[in-house]
């Protein structure tokens, strides 16, 4: 596909300020994360600021993705911006008054994941709009680049401006990032109307037949369906351990030590960074489906492994290190496989199906790794058992090694899936189809299914 200088510009104009209102975003986030435990003082309050967002986000996003659809994705994305900045302005008003509620927190990351599951689609959905097919990973990749620069740098600056100025400055901050990217995206993006395909036209009919469209393509096609369960599990092994228990693992294991711990999630970010300037850079593999599923083998293998056997603080880190390298070589040709063979006029209904199916698997990995780090492998490995002890050679004993088995666990489960990825013939097929885009997206193949 043809791309004009002036569609890249546009993409890049947007990633410039999704980027910076990312940055903006993370600093409220974090800073009213340490408003809400110093008010409270409990790890609950912190963990349903993040269980709102999922619920909305998956609530909404079958219905968003229909929208994004039927509107202009610019204007999709405008709003949902102009959303999230009114939400926060009136965040600083209440704490200003002094009238700030943790309610009002739970409010507005309700509203928050709402209007993600609005811009989310409407922003990766353009992407195929703006970009050659050939760059899709390339910028998916810098994509990841920008969100892991923000999870780097997000927390330290807040935690700066939160000594200097106090809460309401690091609001402000993120009001005036998020003026910037709208600023950017009003007067500076145009994205085009997507053309009409059999699928879209396949897709017209009444607002609840296109909300059913969503989940029916990604079911008819069982390459997609594969591609989506093991990204599914992925996502579940990862929130069960690095999002449940590397905080607690760390704590426990280095004697409550919250320097260490700060230390070991800052060398995770800068890996991240690292590899999401090197995919931004080399642009990623040729085969797609070879580059995330050997990707996500290597993370498990080697980076859940390695957390789960390492005892100090350089090895923590190390293998947060690896762990977070590898995200964007996973994401980066996941992500362009759907850009790729998803019709553009539907991809905000695919994508909003697939991200709402991505999404649950958070919440359930986060009861998941609580419940079994507190009831079941901490217990299992202090009760003496032969296993246990067979375990302990590898993991070490003590207080934090059931949450090291955990690790151990993911390291196989996490390897098999991608595995099994490999030996899936539906799911290798889609390389094919990525490679040789002459295959027409949706053909039907001789057994009535699509091909992909």
């Amino acid at each position: 596909m043809q791309t004009s200088p002036n569609k890249l510009r546009s993409f890049y104009i947007l990633f410039a300020g999704q980027a910076l209102s990312l940055l903006g975003t993370g600093m409220t986030r974090f800073a009213v994360m340490i408003w809400a435990f110093e008010k409270q003082g409990t790890a609950t309050t912190l963990a349903l600021l993040g269980f709102f967002t999922c619920i909305s986000y998956v609530v909404a996003s079958p219905f968003a993705g229909v929208l994004v659809d039927r509107w202009d994705r610019r204007k999709v994305m405008l709003v949902a911006d102009l959303g999230a900045g009114l939400m926060t302005g009136a965040m600083l008003v209440l704490f200003a008054s002094g009238r700030l509620e943790i309610w009002h927190l739970y409010l507005a990351e309700v509203l928050a994941g709402a209007f993600e599951a609005f811009q989310e689609p409407a922003y990766f959905a353009s992407i195929s709009l703006l970009v050659p097919r050939e760059q899709y990973t390339r910028v998916n990749g810098l994509i990841a680049l920008g969100r892991s620069s923000a999870r780097v740098f997000a927390p330290a600056l807040a935690g700066l401006a939160l000594q200097a100025m106090g809460l309401g400055a690091v609001m402000a901050i993120d009001l005036a990032t998020l003026a910037l990217a709208l600023a950017s995206l009003a007067l500076f993006v145009r994205i085009p109307a997507p053309p009409v395909t059999l699928e879209g036209r396949q897709a017209a009919g009444n607002f609840w037949h296109q909300v059913r469209f969503g989940f029916a393509y990604i079911y008819r096609r069982p390459g997609l369906r594969g591609l989506l369960l093991t990204f599914f599990m992925m996502n579940f092994f990862g929130t069960v351990t690095y999002f449940a228990v590397l905080s607690p693992l760390v704590l426990t294991r280095s004697g409550g030590n919250e320097i260490t711990l700060g230390i070991v999630r800052t060398v995770m970010g800068v890996g991240g960074v690292v590899g999401g300037l090197f995919i931004s850079l080399w642009g990623g593999p040729r085969r797609k489906v070879y580059g995330y599923l050997l990707s996500m083998m290597f993370s498990f293998l080697l980076g859940d492994l390695m957390m789960a056997v390492s005892r100090s603080v350089g090895g923590w880190a190390f293998a947060g290190f690896f762990a977070e390298l590898t995200i964007p070589f996973i994401i980066s040709p996941y992500f362009a496989l759907w850009q790729e063979l998803t019709p553009p006029d539907v991809q905000g209904r695919i994508f909003a199906t697939r991200d709402m199916i991505q999404v649950t698997s958070q919440p359930v990995g986060y009861l998941a790794g609580g419940l079994l780090a507190d009831r079941l492998f901490e217990p299992f490995m202090g009760s003496g058992s032969p296993v246990a002890g067979l375990l302990s050679q590898l993991v070490g004993s003590g207080p934090g090694s059931g949450m090291a088995v955990m690790f151990l666990m993911t390291s196989l489960l996490g390897s098999l899936v991608g595995l099994w990825g490999l030996l899936s013939p539906s799911i290798r097929k889609l390389d094919l189809l990525s490679i040789e885009p002459e295959i027409a997206v949706g053909e039907p193949g001789a057994d009535g299914q699509a091909l992909i």
